[in-house]
């Protein structure tokens, strides 16, 4: 879109603003020069018989305004920005009024997670005040994506299941939720085969996960596997360094059956998780990564705090009794 912007509009801008404004005086000069001339002066417009206009100059009250106007419209745009790229005296810009209150808010938002700086992820994911505030930044943030529940949908990753693409400890999810992804599953038909071949892949992917399956088409498809091996593994468990999912758990993200795994194959795919470091503090994001953490270990937390699993207390000792 710059291509369409130059100096010219700036100066057009400008130009058409200071117009607007001498067409206003000089409306007015030529107004203050009406004069009464005699009682029955009038525009030569009559209604219903004898109601006329009459030509009374303006009254001195409304060109007072009038004055006021111009002389506030012209201090204006001497000190904020209105004739093109002139940014006025102040330098103000909605910009930086924005970015002024952004860091009041943070401020002022750190005094509520103060509390929560010396606090490993895994004891926030206990603590009743992290786990609201969690909630809340989950529901403003990620339900549009993976639901209320957090158990997402067609394409959109469970976070109560524990299956994770790039690992599911604090650290790493923290990374994802300020970071984004990039989920890249290229199309692999031409390193396959022939169609017949991506369709017995298909059937060798489904046998992995104990999924019902052409058992003959999978003994076919296991040497062409061979192609997506590089980032699934030979095992077909995945790899959480490149995101590729395990192949092998029954959990499928695009959806199952030999025909959602034909056109993965023919077509590919490309996910998005969009970054948050830009519109959360890092406060806000270990938060919220400790309510994400918690969905996955619901079992293990409630067992913890209720004394009937482990029977560790403290954060480093529920580190260390909850699997990652």
């Amino acid at each position: 879109m710059s291509d369409f912007f130059s100096n010219g509009w700036s100066i057009f801008i400008m130009a058409g603003t200071i117009g607007g404004l001498v067409f206003c005086v000089a409306l007015l000069i030529i107004a203050s020069r009406r004069r009464v001339m005699a009682k029955d002066d009038t525009t030569g417009h009559v209604w219903d018989e004898d109601i006329r206009e009459m030509n009374n100059p303006l009254p001195r009250w409304w060109m007072g305004l009038f004055v006021l106007t111009i002389v506030i419209a012209g201090i204006y745009l001497a000190l904020y920005p209105g004739l093109g790229s002139y940014s006025g005296t102040l330098g103000w810009s909605s910009e930086g009024q924005y970015q002024d209150e952004q860091a009041k808010a943070q401020k002022a938002m750190h005094q509520v997670y103060a509390r929560f700086e010396s606090m490993p992820v895994e004891t926030l994911a206990r603590d009743s005040q992290a786990q609201g505030i969690g909630e809340r930044l989950f529901a403003n943030n990620c339900a549009q994506c993976h639901g209320a529940d957090a158990k997402g949908s067609k394409g959109f990753p469970n976070l109560t299941d524990n299956d994770w693409l790039y690992g599911g400890d604090p650290a790493t999810i923290i990374q994802t939720i300020t970071e984004g992804r990039q989920g890249m599953m290229p199309p692999m038909a031409a390193a396959v085969g022939s169609p017949e071949d991506v369709r017995n892949v298909a059937n060798y992917v489904l046998s992995l996960s104990g999924s019902p399956h052409n058992s003959i088409a999978a003994a076919l498809g296991k040497p062409k596997f061979a192609a997506c091996a590089a980032c699934h593994g030979m095992d077909g468990k995945g790899n959480q360094a490149l995101g590729a999912p395990n192949l092998t758990d029954k959990i499928w993200l695009h959806g199952w059956g030999e025909a959602a795994i034909v056109a993965m194959v023919n077509n590919g795919k490309h996910n998005v998780m969009p970054e948050h470091g830009s519109r959360l503090s890092a406060d806000q994001i270990r938060v919220l990564a400790a309510y994400v953490w918690g969905k996955s270990h619901t079992a293990s937390i409630t067992a913890d705090a209720s004394g009937t699993g482990s029977g560790l207390s403290g954060g480093a000792t529920v580190a260390a009794a909850v699997k990652p």
